[in-house]
């Protein structure tokens, strides 16, 4: 499997990385299939395991400390921090107070001595930035992680972010994990030139965008979601009722023509236009079972030709989503009418 180096950090990292956000109740709640599966992704030369203290309240977590008995020195181990672990209000967020627990927290449930790149899961309106990368680089010196990132940053908030650090002698974010697809492509636009300018390294996450990209839906052979729907089986994000629905299905019917005509399935295609853009250094895989991880790790090495990805192209411009629901953070300045609307005097 390819090497590739992550950001200006050094560290070589495996062009897969192995998410492990169904590992757990959240998605396989029988731990030994879990470790078999990273077994099985270490097997094939992925040295890059991604996960997060939120997923599945903390269990996926302790499953890949788990897996990594006895084979810890040989994986680039990320994880992340941000998100709510419990009702109390200074148990999430970006403050210091909540990073100093979070990482010792991550740390017990990891059985670990240290996190290779600990990262940031969303950005905090709540918390200065510069407190966020205080806390971040005094942990880097403390040995207790390597490297820090971040994950779903607008492209402005990682300009801000290297602008604080440079400006107040902090250490810089060396990566950023956004959500990526055919379907998913405006990152294209601001966020993958600001992470090259800035020499960060890029994972990206969702390269089968939520399943629309997994062979199920569209296609000669593919089911369509609206009757699944209809039956119960799905959630809304696939009512076809919804125009933004539609449209993924339109593209999708189209994306399996291509897949076709390049002998490969829809989802080795899905994944190996993510690893053809220059700017991504590793594209995170989350299977749930054995087999979704064996389908995955057969699209490692495949290289599309310039004519496959210029037909992608005709069929979701480059820097576009075909959704708004691709973003996964919308900042207050748009979901705060606060924000919006000039109060009016009395």
């Amino acid at each position: 499997m390819e090497r590739r180096i992550l950001g200006a950090t050094g560290i070589s990292v495996s062009e897969f990385a192995l998410g492990a956000m169904m590992l757990g109740a959240w998605g396989n709640p029988d731990h030994d299939a879990s470790v078999a599966m990273v077994h099985r992704a270490l097997d094939a030369g992925v040295n890059f395991i991604d996960t997060a203290d939120m997923y599945s309240d903390g269990e996926s977590e302790v499953i890949v400390g788990k897996a990594l008995k006895g084979r810890r020195d040989d994986v680039v181990l990320a994880t992340k921090f941000h998100n709510p672990m419990g009702p109390d209000a200074n148990h999430r967020g970006n403050s210091r107070r909540w990073i100093m627990r979070a990482v010792e927290d991550s740390l017990r449930r990891l059985d670990t001595d240290w996190i290779d790149l600990y990262q940031i899961h969303r950005p905090d309106p709540a918390t200065d930035i510069e407190e966020t990368l205080a806390a971040l680089t005094d942990l880097v010196r403390a040995g207790k992680i390597r490297a820090f990132g971040t994950s779903a940053f607008p492209a402005e908030e990682l300009v801000e972010a290297h602008w604080t650090a440079e400006r107040r002698g902090l250490l810089k974010p060396r990566s950023e994990q956004p959500p990526y697809s055919i379907l998913a492509r405006g990152i294209e636009a601001g966020v993958l030139p600001t992470a090259r300018r800035h020499g960060m390294g890029v994972l990206t996450w969702s390269p089968l965008s939520a399943g629309w990209l997994s062979g199920r839906y569209g296609g000669p052979d593919g089911a369509d979601p609206a009757t699944a729907h209809r039956s119960g089986q799905l959630s809304p994000m696939y009512d076809l009722s919804l125009p933004g629905n539609a449209a993924k299905l339109a593209a999708v019917t189209e994306l399996h023509k291509v897949a076709a005509d390049a002998g490969l399935t829809l989802p080795q295609l899905a994944i190996a236009f993510v690893l053809s853009h220059p700017d991504v250094t590793s594209v995170i895989i989350g299977p749930r079972t054995p087999e979704q991880l064996e389908g995955l790790l057969s699209a490692s090495g495949l290289r599309l030709s310039d004519e496959i990805l210029d037909r992608i192209d005709e069929i979701v411009p480059p820097g576009t989503d075909v959704t708004r629901d691709a973003t996964f953070y919308v900042p207050p300045s748009v979901t705060d009418p606060r924000r919006r609307r000039r109060s009016r005097a009395a």
